[in-house]
């Protein structure tokens, strides 16, 4: 088999028995891209000549080479975080592969994974929160829709895929909660609190009629012209209210996430909710956590503790 049609059933495996979303198998497609086209150019077109030392080849190729649009001639390299990915990529490809018993013997199973810097997630304030999440005037469709877009995001933590696909039947708001279909097609529960209730409820009632057509789909936020947002336009609001809320830091796409975990690890919340608040599968994505809320009690202690300094 070649090697570009090996890695098409890997994908279609990904999409299908594994349900994992569109991001993640356009993620692993352009990781593997990648390495077919340095195969084919190396004279590697079947998955039975590839060995370790080959494996080793890219990884070497790919660790000298600028970052993508980058020109040649630039001095950066490629992070070690996206070297990661491109190790993970190919182990999880080599294991579907040893699993389905379409290669002799793995190739990738002694390749290991640098260990993985991870980054600490920054989050607002609870100050910036509520400067972000004051309501705008005049009252319109789209302001309306922003209001309740901010209040659900922070009170549910909720990703921003599932913001912009969050349909209006996965809404309970009688019962102050919302049903989200997560990473994997993973559904949970979520409550919603008092104040993203009311805000969803008004522009339900006085906003979404404003922007609905006759093609509009039934997502729960839609754009000035009726349709689904896109992740970009809808994050692309988000930042532009925070600049006009006056906070002039960079905003993330899942600051907003960030801020509904670490807040509530400070006032107290346990980590197990909290991951499953989140959609973690595994409490160890949840821990980076406990080293943001760790920081800041340390901050609190070092300015107001009479010994502290």
């Amino acid at each position: 088999m070649t090697v570009q049609n090996l890695v098409d059933d890997f994908l279609q495996h990904l999409r299908h028995e594994r349900g994992q979303s569109d991001n993640t198998v356009r993620t692993y497609a352009a990781l593997l891209g990648r390495f077919t086209a340095w195969a084919q150019r190396n004279g590697l077109a079947d998955w039975q000549v590839v060995e370790l030392k080959h494996l080793m080849s890219f990884l070497q190729h790919e660790r000298a080479r600028p970052p993508a649009r980058e020109p040649e001639t630039s001095p950066k390299r490629l992070s070690s975080e996206s070297l990661y990915l491109e190790i993970a990529a190919l182990r999880a490809f080599y294991k579907f592969a040893e699993n389905e018993k379409l290669m002799p013997h793995n190739a990738a199973e002694h390749l290991s994974l640098p260990r993985r810097w991870k980054r600490l997630p920054r989050s607002l304030t609870s100050a910036e929160m509520d400067r972000l999440l004051t309501p705008e005037i005049p009252e319109t469709g789209e302001t309306l829709r922003d209001q309740a877009i901010l209040e659900l995001a922070y009170a549910s933590g909720l990703r921003l895929s599932e913001l912009k696909n969050l349909r209006l039947e996965q809404l309970h708001l009688e019962a102050a909660f919302i049903n989200v279909i997560g990473k994997g097609n993973k559904e949970r529960v979520v409550p919603a609190g008092r104040k993203a209730v009311e805000a969803l409820q008004r522009y339900l009632e006085a906003g979404r009629p404003k922007l609905v057509t006759a093609r509009s789909p039934a997502n729960v936020f839609l754009t000035r012209r009726g349709g689904a947002f896109a992740a970009v336009t809808l994050w692309l609001r988000i930042k532009r209210r925070a600049q006009r809320a006056g906070i002039g830091r960079n905003i993330t796409p899942h600051m907003l996430r960030h801020s509904f975990a670490t807040h509530l690890l400070e006032r107290g919340a346990d980590l197990r909710v909290i991951q499953e608040l989140l959609g973690h599968a595994n409490i160890s994505t949840t821990e980076i956590y406990t080293h943001v809320t760790g920081n800041r009690l340390q901050e609190i202690h070092r300015k107001f503790h009479p010994r502290s300094g």
